[in-house]
């Protein structure tokens, strides 16, 4: 027999909403008593006296046992979430920046007070990826994960490469859309994979590692050369986070453009669709597709999330406990194309080894083996206007 929950949801923007339309088709044995909201006099489609704008409203009233996070602020949704797990609340969060900056503490928090917070809808929307990396893979060897986790960069990359938008109009229709926000930058410069990333290695290998530590480019520098380069080697380029096991039971974490093949199964995810690749020692290659962004994706990882606490489910982090000797290294070289605008970055930067050069009217660009650590060193050069990097698989 399932427990009924009582909820108070922080937030009822495009998720909540999106939760709330899927909950009211349901009979569930939950009832939804109060919402916070920022904005008070903003037309809303539920009844007045259901929202208030005091969040001690839900974090003080004993008969709520479950608080749902859907807010944008992190900061805020930590000490939402901090306070509602030390009071005995358990907690639902899609907020993947709140979840991967502060994901040990959480962790510590819910063992020493007994409660549970879920966040499936933090990471790829649809996708059930955080339980089948607990369930599933908990006692599996994985050699690698990774994917797209980032619908609004897809979408973009996707009407550039099969409708031949420049990456401006692309951009301005994926906002229109609201798959993308006024300030692309959590989303086009790799952040939002990069929390993501952390949050799925934390499963995957039992890791906790800062996501300000671990390296994001986007396709924010993305050129109409680069573009014609993956053409002219019938390459795609895809925005895509790693978290790979190498030798001596380190793991390596980063996200990158990466000009791919299109026998890659990653070339067909295609608009705002994400896409897991795992490749695992025993289950082998095992490929998750699903949408990746909006209100009732997202909703539907929230509301699994919600009816598995009727039944008091927790992550047991179980790869933590056997993860003492797994370290967290950019001790890794890749291959990349590095399209650079002035001669003088190069005796920055330093290749282990130069493949291919090349000196166009337009461009120039050159293809090689570097260390991670380097990219992470030389980070604020190689970013800078008129270059892009990208690693070639």
């Amino acid at each position: 027999m399932s427990k009924k929950l009582i909820i108070g949801m922080f937030g009822f923007g495009v998720v909540g909403q999106g939760l709330y339309d899927i909950i009211k088709t349901k009979n569930l044995n939950l009832e939804i008593k109060k919402f916070v909201i920022k904005n008070a006099n903003k037309q809303r489609s539920l009844p007045a006296d259901l929202f208030t704008t005091d969040a001690e409203v839900i974090l003080n009233d004993p008969e709520i046992n479950t608080v749902v996070e859907l807010i944008d602020d992190a900061d805020a949704a930590f000490q939402i979430t901090k306070r509602a797990l030390e009071s005995g609340k358990n907690v639902v969060s899609a907020n993947k920046k709140m979840i991967a900056t502060h994901l040990e503490e959480l962790a510590d928090i819910q063992q020493n007070h007994g409660t549970s917070l879920l966040y499936e809808g933090a990471v790829c929307g649809s996708i059930p990826i955080i339980r089948n990396l607990e369930e599933y893979y908990d006692n599996e060897l994985l050699h690698s994960v990774s994917g797209i986790f980032n619908g609004s960069s897809n979408y973009i990359l996707s009407k550039v490469f099969n409708e031949n938008q420049n990456y401006d109009e692309a951009l301005k229709k994926a906002q229109e859309l609201g798959f993308a926000e006024t300030d692309p930058t959590l989303d086009v410069g790799g952040y939002d994979p990069k929390y993501k990333l952390a949050i799925v290695a934390s499963h995957a290998y039992g890791i906790y590692v800062n996501p300000d530590s671990i390296l994001n480019l986007g396709i924010d520098k993305l050129g109409v050369q680069d573009i014609r380069f993956a053409r002219e080697k019938d390459f795609k380029i895809k925005l895509i986070p790693l978290a790979k096991e190498i030798e001596n039971n380190r793991v390596v974490l980063y996200v990158l453009p990466k000009f791919i093949t299109k026998d890659n199964i990653l070339s067909n995810v295609e608009n705002e669709n994400n896409g897991v690749l795992v490749k695992a020692a025993f289950a082998d290659e095992q490929f998750f597709y699903g949408k990746g962004a909006g209100g009732h994706p997202t909703g539907s990882a929230v509301l699994s999330d919600i009816t598995a606490l009727r039944y008091d489910y927790r992550y047991e982090y179980k790869k933590h406990l056997n993860a003492g000797q797994v370290q967290y290294t950019t001790d890794y070289e890749l291959k990349v194309y590095l399209r650079y605008a002035d001669e003088a970055l190069l005796d920055q930067i330093s290749f282990n080894s130069i493949s291919e050069r090349f000196y166009g009217e337009d461009f120039k660009y050159v293809i090689g083996h570097i260390k991670l650590q380097e990219i992470i060193d030389k980070r604020n050069i190689i970013h800078q206007d008129g270059n892009f990097l990208a690693e070639i698989l």
